[in-house]
């Protein structure tokens, strides 16, 4: 109990720490770029929230990932510290698309805006591809690897859900790699509709990447059932 009391001390003040610090860098137009404020708002941000609650990752496979360029992180999702752990762990400048009701938290929202971190409308189809729209000029700039969750929503079983289509069609589209990434023991931590912790270590297993600049609009279906099947092996190694 005396965790998870401090775990959400320290979610409390970390987030106005760093949400308002990456809001002044938006106010003030600091121009986005790898290891400045934007950057601290979500890496420090993720790690103060991981040692606060007593849970470590231990990374494997983080060699695989292709260095200098962009690329499309795929991932599991059934707790919020799947976003803390990939956050804190993976390399370069991550950002998220995410559910839109988050950016409607006062501070956090402004926070992530202008972060780069970009909101998704899951029950407007329309609206829900503009978002990968500006995933895909994300991309183009080349600064920022966009974290999709392909599963739609958090999982409330710790199991694969079966995955949507259209982050697979923003890959072909994008023409950069997918990288799938399985996070382990986030639901066995803090599962969806849950408050008390229960702490133990991450692990977070990246796969090989997956190469789209030769695929068509009419491949995704297929990227997208080998990057599960990906997925899942991944997690067959630690089951």
């Amino acid at each position: 109990m005396i965790r998870t009391l401090w775990y959400y001390v320290v979610l409390i003040l970390t987030t106005i720490v760093h949400a308002g610090g990456t809001v002044i860098g938006g106010l003030l137009r600091i121009p986005n770029r790898r290891g400045g404020i934007y950057d601290w708002g979500t890496i420090d941000w993720s790690r103060g929230i991981l040692k606060a609650a007593g849970t470590p990752v231990v990374a494997e496979g983080l060699e695989r990932i292709p260095k200098n360029q962009p690329v499309i992180y795929v991932s599991n999702h059934s707790s919020m510290f799947d976003i803390w752990a990939l956050s804190a762990t993976l390399p370069g400048s991550v950002r998220f698309l995410a559910k839109q009701e988050l950016f409607r938290i006062p501070l956090l929202g402004p926070a992530m805006r202008a972060a780069g971190h970009i909101p998704i409308d899951r029950a407007a189809r329309k609206k829900a591809f503009e978002a990968y729209d500006e995933v895909a000029r994300m991309i183009r700039n080349g600064i920022n690897s966009p974290v999709v969750f392909p599963e739609g929503t958090r999982s409330r079983t710790g199991e694969l859900l079966p995955f949507k289509n259209a982050p697979f069609g923003l890959a072909i589209a994008s023409r950069v790699p997918i990288v799938p990434v399985y996070v382990h023991h986030t639901f066995e931590i803090l599962p969806k509709g849950a408050w008390r912790l229960r702490p133990r270590p991450i692990r977070l297993l990246v796969g090989e990447p997956i190469e789209t600049s030769s695929l068509q609009p009419h491949d995704r279906e297929r990227l997208r059932d080998e990057v599960r099947a990906a997925m899942v092996a991944l997690q067959s190694k630690v089951r």
